[in-house]
């Protein structure tokens, strides 16, 4: 079997719901953007020298497949949508990194070239966010979604941090 399909010739995608939609609504945008990042966040695993960043780049892609999915699917329930746990657990990581690395003011980000990718993935999510807020305006969006997406931004930026700070290079704004 193709992946050419020829079926999005006249600018219509499918959802994994059914549906057939316009490649630029609201919805394909949102979730391309989480695409996007996901994308992006390959790249930026491979130039990391944690191995610790690098499995939660993992983590992340794996839940970001879930995010798109929930997203693509709007008439009908998937089977592992984003909860209030999963909130709570990159809350809670974000915390964590917070603990190890004191942010005292601005910082100047991508020090590192791991750091650069994920300060590069940090913008992609909070575009991802933006298109995502836009959709809730005309469509259901969970709040559970919307929430990880906003915290998700604040993880890269602490693993991005992470980089640099192991690599003594982590450097502030005067």
């Amino acid at each position: 079997m193709s992946i050419v399909t020829k079926n999005g010739d006249e600018g219509q995608t499918d959802l994994w719901s059914g549906e057939r939609v316009n490649k630029d609504s609201l919805r394909v945008e949102a979730y391309g953007t989480v695409d996007e990042l996901s994308s992006s966040l390959g790249m930026a695993r491979h130039l990391c020298g944690l191995s610790e960043v690098r499995a939660a780049i993992d983590d992340i892609q794996r839940l970001l497949f879930r995010v798109g999915a929930q997203l693509a699917s709007p008439s009908k329930p998937v089977q592992n949508p984003i909860t209030d746990q999963d909130v709570e657990d990159m809350s809670g990581k974000i915390f964590a990194l917070e603990e190890k690395i004191v942010i005292k003011s601005f910082v100047v980000p991508g020090m590192t070239a791991g750091s650069a990718a994920l300060d590069v993935s940090r913008t992609i999510a909070r575009r991802a966010e933006r298109r995502i807020v836009s959709l809730s305006h005309v469509e259901d969006v969970s709040a559970e979604l919307q929430k990880l997406m906003n915290r998700l931004s604040d993880y890269l930026f602490m693993l991005a941090r992470n980089e640099e700070d192991a690599a003594g290079k982590l450097t502030f704004v005067n």
